[in-house]
């Protein structure tokens, strides 16, 4: 193993690490939608790695292709391009659905007193909300079922940008095992980043009080990401 694959490595690890940190887009959709569908800290955890894993898997998938079968740099890096378009529009679509839904929830969540009025002059009032006890079961089922599999879906869209042309390329000119240990080591410093400003934040997020705006997290959840898809189509995050 030649001495490059060492500094490859150590860059891998780097790059791993404030890539991720960088990229609000790695952590925010899962803190806030944590926060909005109430996930424990083991599902939160578990459907952040297995959108990492996707993330990072499609452009190992794409780099390995390119490296066996000697496709320029340049080619992949379009191609690399157009799926982070896609993911970043993926991303809107999802938040804005996903507003426009929590706003009609919010609404239907809303609470209001009634007042009675019976014989011999005794009123009482009572309050409720016309969502709760009138959501069918199914559909909450649904909904809560489908949200991580749509955030898998977004997440194996977005390529690893740097993986590619900065990291996998140059191993896979010094050896096989080079190139597998570059990648593996960005791979599992990027999901461990990831996971540990996820659960971080959400466990955070819990000691915040929030009562009273808590009809409104799945609208502020889906505004979140949707924020996080446009800065990251018209700013470049």
């Amino acid at each position: 193993m030649s001495n490059e694959v060492p500094i490859l490595t150590i860059t891998a690890a780097s790059i791993g690490f404030f890539h991720t940190l960088l990229g609000p887009d790695h952590y925010l959709p899962f803190i806030v939608m944590a926060r909005a569908r109430q996930w424990s800290i083991a599902k939160t955890g578990w459907i952040t790695v297995l959108c990492g894993i996707g993330h990072i898997g499609s452009s190992v998938v794409l780099g390995l292709i390119g490296a066996a079968f000697g496709i320029a740099v340049i080619k992949l890096e379009f191609i690399e391009s157009f799926r982070g378009n896609l993911a970043a529009w993926a991303l809107i679509a999802f938040g804005l659905v996903y507003f426009v839904w929590g706003l009609r929830r919010a609404g239907r969540d809303h609470r209001h007193d009634h007042f009675h009025r019976h014989d011999g002059g005794i009123t009482h009032t009572h309050t409720h909300t016309h969502g709760g006890e009138h959501v069918h079961v199914h559909e909450r089922s649904d909904s809560m079922t489908i949200t991580p599999w749509i955030l898998f879906t977004v997440f194996v869209l977005g390529p690893c940008e740097p993986l590619i042309p900065v990291l996998m390329y140059p191993a896979a000119k010094e050896s096989i095992l080079g190139l597998l240990l570059v990648t593996a080591v960005f791979g599992g410093t990027t999901i461990v980043t990831m996971l540990g400003i996820v659960l971080l934040s959400t466990r955070g997020l819990t000691r915040i009080p929030l009562r009273q705006f808590e009809r409104y997290t799945h609208a502020l959840a889906g505004g979140t990401i949707f924020l996080c898809g446009m800065a990251i189509t018209f700013l470049g995050v």
